[in-house]
């Protein structure tokens, strides 16, 4: 790198390869985000747009009992003297604090429009008003008394807090969410109960392992409430990890109508989703027939959360109704864990829930030594200033006398009694009747207290032991101002893979899937016995008519060597044409359709590629799971065909450009799930024309230039090996279909 001296102007010019440039201004603008607005501190759980909106409101005295102030400038506050970013990003901050549903415990007390659980928005900043709550005094306590660092500001003209003292663990209380660059965070909210329960626990046996913290805090205490379906074992793990999940599920109760007629009653929604999007999606599922067990979604919510769910009909049971709208909406959701957050040296790291913990006891420590040490300077200045009284009163009548005939008063009180500057400027300016004998011994009873008080914040400060003690007396004071039932119920683990597939609740009823020439796929109801009488778009006609049923899945295959699966329950309906293929596939635009067919467990396709080669894929190993389909074939795929079942067919027969036939026993093409296959037909020129698989005993058939289907009683004559070149088929065969 060549750094240019300065020009004269003042500025310079920098070489330097742009790799390394950009590197290095990404890193440094990586850095700021992750440790500036996405990740918590571990210590009092905030960002740094929360920790200024907490301090500016203190600043601003905007403690429980004052009253509120608009939200307005609180916001032109923290953006004007700590938060150098939009007004937009502080409120919204501010907001999310003042929501009890979206805090377990609201650090901001908010008066007005702040939103609520259907995702409707706060009203604007200058119509609402806000305040601290208790829980954020907690938080704040001795902020004031040299409890933790402070930092310049960004312009240099105040300060702001490195960290609060954090009367509570409030990174696990009330969680945290953010993305940064290469890392991101997710940690659920608690009960702080549990919480401080599990405090004392370390603050009695340090060497507690996560399992014994675990049956103290046995999983995530959610505002929303809700039932916690994660099992034990995994909720372990991602405490000792820091990395895991935990699912999550609305509370349901049945509400009998009498006559075997009953409903579910949605009373707590899963965090994090809006009531209003839910039903929407619910409607949907009705809509367009996913979830056939429900019949109606409507909402009744006043207070409280109240979703009324019908049935389709009374016999179906409560439960797979519920199970199966578990399965398909967000009345069960999954809430990832991901504790990463920054340490007390603000490096980013994945902690555990002792992890969180300790540093959070740490952290309280040092804010008890540091607020003990702020007190015992104050106190022994205070001390100080009493001993001079004392000498006063001991000889009151002298220092009248000097401080009514001496020019210089101050010194000669200094000199005669042996005073400091500061006590005999106290003295001096000390008034007379605070000299009366009462005063005397008010002096005396203070001077006593804090000498008691000193002797106690000097034993405090020098044993280890008294502080821990102190901060446990501390905590529990904190866990019965703040303490609350547990509003998520930990209900027994539900295993993920016992769940009835949504496919196991669409009503099985007998279709046939159209697919144009051109692509429009549909579904008609029941079988089509005329296809002559099916219409379609101007220039388009019938490519494939497949008989199904609407739980089957449809296996398409591409001449690009893909096949695609498509949900039978998907299509559109059979009334009009349709809709293009292409949007629910990712299809490339040169490929085209080779055939398609309903999928059969177990059942097995012969697939086959232009060049002559092909092998015998499971239907299972088939089916896929995105869009891009599932690459099968390497090659241009001519055919993909249905092995026959019944009767089971055992034969091969191979027809090239040529016009030379071959058959061969099945039993020499291999099983496989991808790839090239092996030789079905050998060519000096051209390639494959058409395949079919049969059964020895019915035989074969061919179909001549007209489409008109003729026997081979004596295919035998064609039998050979697979890869031979074959013989001369029979005169006008040119495909088997």
């Amino acid at each position: 790198m060549t750094i240019h001296t300065p020009t004269p102007e003042g500025g310079r010019i920098v070489e330097e390869p742009m790799g390394d440039a950009l590197s290095k201004r990404y890193l440094a603008y990586a850095l700021s985000t992750i440790t500036n607005r996405a990740l918590p501190d571990v210590r009092d759980g905030f960002k740094p747009v929360h920790r200024r909106i907490m301090y500016a409101m203190h600043q601003m005295r905007l403690n429980p009992q004052a009253a509120a102030r608009k939200c307005a400038k609180v916001v032109g506050e923290v953006m004007g003297g700590y938060h150098p970013h939009g007004d937009a990003s502080i409120y919204e901050a501010l907001v999310r604090l003042a929501q009890d549903f979206a805090q377990r415990y609201p650090l901001v007390d908010g008066q007005g429009n702040f939103g609520n659980i259907d995702g409707d928005s706060a009203a604007a900043m200058r119509y609402t008003e806000c305040k601290l709550t208790p829980a954020a005094v907690l938080l704040l306590e001795g902020i004031d008394q040299n409890a933790v660092d402070f930092r310049p500001t960004y312009d240099d003209q105040d300060e702001e807090p490195v960290v609060l003292p954090a009367g509570f663990p409030n990174l696990l209380a009330n969680g945290s969410s953010g993305i940064a660059v290469g890392m991101a965070t997710s940690i659920p909210p608690h009960n702080v109960g549990e919480l401080i329960d599990a405090c004392q626990l370390l603050l009695e046996r340090p060497e507690a392992t996560t399992a014994e913290l675990v049956q103290i805090v046995p999983g995530p205490d959610f505002p929303t409430g809700g039932v916690s379906v994660e099992g034990h074992a995994s909720i372990l793990d991602a405490y000792e990890t820091g990395r895991g999940g935990v699912r999550l599920r609305a509370r349901w109760e049945t509400e009998d109508l009498g006559r075997g007629v009953w409903r579910i009653i949605v009373t707590e929604m899963p965090y994090q989703v809006q009531k209003s999007r839910l039903i929407e999606g619910l409607a949907d599922l009705i809509e367009n027939k996913k979830a056939p067990l429900l019949g109606d979604v409507r909402d009744e919510s006043a207070e409280d959360i109240r979703l009324i769910l019908e049935p389709k009909n009374r016999t179906i049971e409560p439960e797979m109704l519920m199970e199966s709208l578990f399965k398909l909406s967000d009345l069960e959701v999954r809430f990832p864990i991901n504790m990463n957050v920054l340490d007390a040296s603000g490096t980013p790291r994945v902690m555990g829930l002792k992890d969180c913990l300790r540093a959070f006891l740490d952290h309280r420590r040092v804010v008890l030594n540091r607020r003990s040490q702020w007190r015992i300077e104050r106190v022994e200045k205070r001390l100080h200033l009493l001993e001079g009284l004392r000498i006063v009163f001991l000889n009151l009548d002298e220092v009248i006398r000097i401080v009514r005939e001496e020019e210089q008063p101050k010194a000669v009180l200094i000199a005669r009694f042996g005073l400091t500057e500061v006590q005999a400027d106290f003295i001096l300016d000390t008034r007379l009747r605070q000299l009366a004998r009462l005063e005397e011994m008010t002096i005396e009873k203070e001077f006593n207290e804090l000498s008691a008080e000193l002797a106690a914040l000097k034993a405090l400060t020098s044993s280890e032991g008294k502080q821990w003690k102190a901060i446990s007396k501390e905590l529990e004071a904190v866990r019965k101002a703040l303490i609350s039932p547990r509003r998520t119920t930990i209900g027994e683990a539900v295993d993920s893979s016992a769940f009835v597939a949504p496919e196991a609740f669409i009503p099985r009823e007998a279709i046939t899937v159209i697919l144009s020439e051109r692509g429009w796929i549909r579904a008609a109801k029941g079988k089509v016995e005329d296809p002559s009488e099916l219409k379609f778009k101007e220039g388009d006609s019938l490519g494939f008519l497949v008989p199904a049923f609407t739980t089957d899945k449809l296996l398409i295959g591409a001449s690009d060597g893909r096949i695609f699966t498509i949900g039978a329950d998907k299509l559109a309906s059979g009334r009009g044409h349709g809709e293009p293929l292409r949007l629910m596939i990712d299809l490339d635009e040169k490929a085209e359709i080779i055939n398609v067919v309903a999928h059969e467990p177990n059942a097995k396709l012969l697939v086959a590629s232009k060049a002559g080669y092909g092998f015998v894929a499971p239907e299972n190993d088939l089916l896929a799971q995105k869009r891009g389909g599932k690459q099968v074939l390497n090659g241009e795929m001519l055919a993909m065909l249905r092995i026959p079942s019944n009767p089971q067919g055992d034969h091969v027969a191979v027809i090239g450009e040529n016009i030379k036939a071959l058959i061969f026993p099945l039993a020499e093409l291999p099983e496989m799930g991808r790839g090239k296959g092996v030789k079905l037909q050998n060519y000096k020129q051209g390639g494959l024309v058409d395949v079919a698989v049969f059964n020895a005993e019915a035989g074969p058939e061919w179909a001549d230039g007209g489409g008109r289907r003729r026997n081979w009683p004596d295919w035998k004559d064609w039998l050979g090996k697979r890869a031979g070149a074959g013989r001369q088929g029979p005169r006008g065969m040119r495909k088997f279909r």
